[in-house]
């Protein structure tokens, strides 16, 4: 989500040297963003706390003198990042104790999407009206297949689909459309991917990558699939931000503020029946197993994928 605010800065100041640090894990998305300078992988478990943000701040500084830090997130230790770095111009959103360390602090507007409030942190600073540019990665064109992509996958269980009904989407889309269908996850998701594919009914044309792709592979794959259909999660954004077309289901996280953000080749279904939605929480504090995800309607999401194919 923060593509859009690395193009705007790019486009309100074209012959700056623009830098980026990104946290160890979602690094290699950076050889896809817009063109940057260089880059700062920040791991959080060799600079621990506040005291590793300021070592890997200094760290910086012995390496280039900068003229503008610009802060997305939000946490305390950015910003000590930002004040070790030394720069000119230290630039980030309002939160507690935080803009001590800030030379400009703004604060953060309510209602408005992820990939909004970063660009509206330019706007602020700059005081200029931003188009906001579209959240993508560049890849090289890929060729298209007839494969759709499922992702059952999230970090938090409010967001995971429930094996259960993991099991019944697929063969619900299985019984509807012949095109080869491509399960996926990360190494350590690969096992519940396994669990749900064994029990599927019809396995017939459908392959599971689980824990069986690079990154970039991933990426690649995303790429050149039909479809996407996806949990509120990491895969969401990259399959949205690649162009492909993307249905996301939702149970907790505001789709408003989080949701991959471009319109043009997004899909959200959300039950939006129960008085907890949308929740913000990592596990289903009322129901344990979240009934969001649970009472979604399989007939609306195959018709949401036969739509896209057709």
């Amino acid at each position: 989500m923060s593509t859009a605010f690395v193009q705007a800065v790019k486009n309100e100041y074209p012959y700056a040297a623009i830098d980026l640090v990104a946290k160890k894990g979602i690094d290699f998305l950076l050889d896809y963003f817009p063109e940057h300078d260089n880059r700062f992988i920040f791991l959080k478990e060799e600079y621990k706390g506040t005291s590793g943000a300021w070592k890997f701040g200094k760290k910086i500084a012995e390496q280039k003198k900068y003229d503008i830090f610009f802060c997305l997130p939000d946490s305390f230790s950015s910003a000590i990042m930002g004040q070790a770095i030394a720069a000119k111009q230290r630039v980030g959103f309002k939160k507690e104790l935080r803009s001590v360390f800030l030379t400009h602090s703004y604060t953060k507007q309510k209602n408005l999407h992820r990939v909004e409030e970063y660009v509206d942190l330019l706007k602020q600073f700059t005081k200029k009206e931003i188009t906001i540019p579209p959240v993508k990665l560049h890849l090289p064109a890929a060729e298209k297949t007839n494969a759709v992509i499922i992702n059952i996958n999230s970090e938090a269980d409010s967001r995971r689909l429930p094996p259960e009904k993991a099991i019944s989407i697929i063969n619900a889309v299985r019984s509807r459309i012949e095109n080869e269908i491509i399960l996926v996850g990360s190494n350590k998701e690969a096992g519940f991917v396994w669990k749900v594919s064994n029990y599927l009914t019809n396995k017939t044309n459908i392959t599971n990558k689980a824990g069986k792709t690079s990154l970039p592979e991933l990426l690649q794959l995303f790429a050149e699939s039909s479809a996407v259909l996806t949990t509120d999660s990491g895969p969401a954004h990259v399959a949205n931000a690649l162009g492909v077309p993307t249905i996301v289901l939702f149970g907790a996280g505001n789709e408003h503020n989080t949701a991959p953000y471009n319109k043009s080749n997004r899909t959200i279904i959300r039950l939006g029946e129960l008085k907890c939605e949308p929740c913000v929480s990592n596990t289903c504090k009322l129901y344990g197993i979240p009934q969001c995800l649970m009472r979604l309607d399989e007939s609306k999401i195959v018709q949401a994928v036969i739509d896209i194919l057709k």
